[in-house]
């Protein structure tokens, strides 16, 4: 998100895809820890194991299933990160053009970033259920060996469960990627607006800038939508059952129910690696989006000199 001009829509996705992948590789076990936290229950299940804390969950599969199985699942996010993050940013920018031209404001401000923000996390969440659904499957223990892999998941969640159960949570989904988007861009451009200037486009503090700025609108985001996660986690991780109906339905009245039967505070389930990932990480994708859209701008230069 460089203030330099905006490069083609092509552009803004190959960054938003290289910024995505590189979190998701150094991040990814903080999201599985992250998940059978939130899916779990207040009362622990016999024969499962049942997570005090992070450091329990880490310790926890580490010695009962291998350190491998932090990564467990990681094929389902790597293949989504490319288009989810393309979509994060690129959308962000085109809806930034979109509300400019509506409102007649020529340069973004506090307001429009964070409307801007929103509508592109409304956006994005409509690419990432699907992959969202078979990672929770494949990250969950009890419902992992069920599944020999990512192919073999879709395959039978379709067969068993339908088709559209590759959308199931989607209404919570957009809610969570709404509230993140909002925290995070609206953040990065309060950030952004506070720190010291940069006229003389120094690169080393550009990137201090973008991952301080990045930082701290993924912990708000991060703590703006930890409560629409949790019951997203749980929506997605309820197989249907013909005839059944599920405990876990529409996101609102979900976090009803987790408030009234496991207490305010289980909406905050697997708060501690959510926002350990997705503070950093905030950081580190717009650090790697903004390296790119610069690399990019240098290309096209190149070429036109």
């Amino acid at each position: 998100m460089s203030s330099e001009k905006p490069l083609p829509f092509v552009y803004q996705f190959m960054a938003g895809a290289v910024a995505g992948v590189s979190e998701i590789l150094v991040m990814y076990p903080l999201d599985v820890v992250k998940t059978r936290v939130q899916i779990q229950g207040r009362v622990p299940v016999p024969g499962q194991d049942h997570y005090t804390s992070m450091v329990d969950c880490f310790q926890k599969i580490i010695k009962n299933e291998g350190f491998s199985r932090l990564y467990r699942g990681i094929n389902a996010p790597i293949l989504m990160e490319a288009p989810k993050r393309a979509t994060k940013f690129a959308a962000n920018d085109e809806w930034g053009k979109v509300y400019r031209n509506l409102f007649g404001v020529a340069k973004m401000n506090q307001s429009l970033s964070v409307l801007t923000g929103a509508t592109a996390g409304a956006t994005e969440a409509f690419v990432v259920v699907p992959f969202e659904l078979v990672k929770i499957r494949l990250q969950d223990k009890a419902q992992a060996a069920r599944y020999n892999g990512l192919i073999d998941a879709v395959q039978k969640i379709v067969r068993q469960e339908g088709v559209l159960t590759l959308y199931q949570g989607l209404e919570s989904t957009i809610w969570r990627h709404v509230l993140w988007n909002a925290g995070y861009f609206g953040c990065i451009f309060q950030v952004r607006e506070l720190l010291p200037a940069n006229p003389e486009n120094i690169k080393s503090v550009q990137v201090r800038n973008d991952l301080l700025s990045g930082a701290i609108g993924g912990t708000v985001g991060t703590i703006l939508n930890t409560p629409m996660d949790v019951v997203k986690s749980r929506i997605q991780n309820s197989p249907k059952v013909a005839g059944g109906v599920p405990k876990y339905g529409w996101a609102w009245p979900a976090l009803g129910t987790v408030a009234r039967e496991e207490g305010f505070s289980a909406l905050y389930k697997g708060f501690l690696p959510k926002v350990l990932r997705l503070g950093p990480g905030g950081g580190i994708l717009l650090v790697v989006f903004t390296g790119m859209m610069d690399f990019f701008r240098g290309m096209r230069e190149g070429k036109l000199a």
